[in-house]
């Protein structure tokens, strides 16, 4: 593998918000909720926990409380990814856990040829207390995020966005 293809790995991962009516198998699910679960976390915690939704009414439930989630009244299926702070050794680090796991998600999924994107809950307090709601999840669970998935009815080149002028070498 060339360095060029180390960076189109990265490159292919863009935000679809537009899916084909076509389902997504169990099988790509799967491998999504392993490369998430391979991320790293503070003290080997692990502390997250995901809900898979294929459930149509509850995906329409999420759009009522979540402004920016319309894209679930057509994605096939979507990822709740939840920290679970009741077990903290390193307080507050569930946060960057959860983080590396839903972007581990959203690379595995443009690498499977699907589309998703990630849309924030933390630290939206409404949004958490709705999909707790929702899904009837223990207290000591937050809600992190949610990773929309489908098949895309978009097509977006690869981005790069490099910006040297944020990069500060030994001092700022």
């Amino acid at each position: 593998m060339d360095k060029q293809q180390v960076l189109n790995f990265f490159f292919k991962r863009r935000s679809i918000r537009k899916y084909k009516d076509m389902d997504v198998s169990q099988e790509d699910i799967d491998i999504i909720l392993r490369a998430a679960m391979s991320a790293p976390s503070a003290g080997n915690q692990q502390p997250w926990h995901f809900i898979v939704v294929d459930d149509r009414q509850k995906m329409k439930e999420i759009t009522k409380y979540h402004p920016y989630s319309s894209m679930l009244n057509t994605a096939p299926k979507c990822i709740i990814v939840a920290g679970d702070v009741s077990s903290q050794r390193y307080e507050g680090y569930w946060v960057q856990d959860c983080a590396a796991a839903t972007q581990n998600m959203l690379l595995a999924i443009a690498q499977l040829g699907l589309g998703g994107v990630w849309l924030g809950v933390h630290p939206r307090k409404e949004r958490e207390e709705a999909i707790r709601k929702i899904f009837n999840m223990p207290d000591h669970f937050v809600p992190f995020a949610i990773v929309a998935i489908g098949v895309p009815d978009e097509e977006k080149g690869p981005s790069d966005r490099y910006n040297p002028e944020r990069v500060h070498m030994n001092t700022w």
